[in-house]
């Protein structure tokens, strides 16, 4: 197979493992160890990567890519995204599961359907998926990718709904305050009419 025509992006290539060209890499996968069952791996220039051995290492899995035997070789892939065509992955995913792929360049809309923005990239720093966005011209604006926050996503019609408030883009009016609580904690009961509480 050549460059994939519908590209999704399966891991990107960190840093030098050692000094016979082992490679860090982060993967996209659910389970990081399939990352060498799909078959090569493609860079955005075309290079294709073949996977020869593979181990799991703390949150990343350590790659030995065919033709990588030294650390210098190593060292120059590292930053390198990985691709495979879209074709070589399966189709039959939960209802609710999606290609981080298929997320980013949707439009945000909030509970009233209006366009407030757009998903520029999705990351998982380990306590699940974040939506990376920008709103109005905020940029960076994190989302937890949760039933609560993103109640509703439309692949086919381009938009992902949010809740703003379970979102974090608003503060709930009817959410404890800081000024509720005394200085130990405690939340502060109603005045009664002498001014006591």
């Amino acid at each position: 197979m050549s460059k994939p025509q519908n590209p999704v992006q399966m891991a990107v290539i960190g840093a030098a493992h050692g000094i016979k060209g082992e490679l860090r890499v982060k993967t996209f996968t659910g389970e990081p160890m399939a990352l060498a069952d799909y078959g090569p791996l493609y860079a955005r220039d075309g290079r294709a990567f073949q996977i020869t051995d593979i181990r799991p290492a703390n949150t990343v899995v350590v790659v030995r890519f065919k033709g990588v035997s030294d650390r210098n070789a190593a060292e120059a892939l590292a930053g390198t995204e990985l691709f495979v065509d879209r074709s070589m992955l399966p189709d039959d995913g939960e209802e609710d599961e999606f290609y981080h792929a298929d997320l980013i360049g949707l439009e945000i809309r909030d509970d009233t359907g209006a366009a407030i923005g757009k998903v520029v990239a999705v990351h998982n720093f380990g306590g699940g998926d974040i939506l990376d966005v920008t709103l109005a011209g905020r940029k960076g604006v994190l989302i937890p990718f949760t039933q609560a926050a993103v109640p509703a996503v439309s692949i086919a019609e381009g938009f992902v709904r949010v809740d703003p408030v379970a979102a974090g883009l608003v503060e709930d009016a009817d959410a404890p305050r800081e000024e509720d609580f005394d200085p130990k904690g405690r939340p502060r009961g109603p005045r009664d009419a002498g001014g006591n509480r």
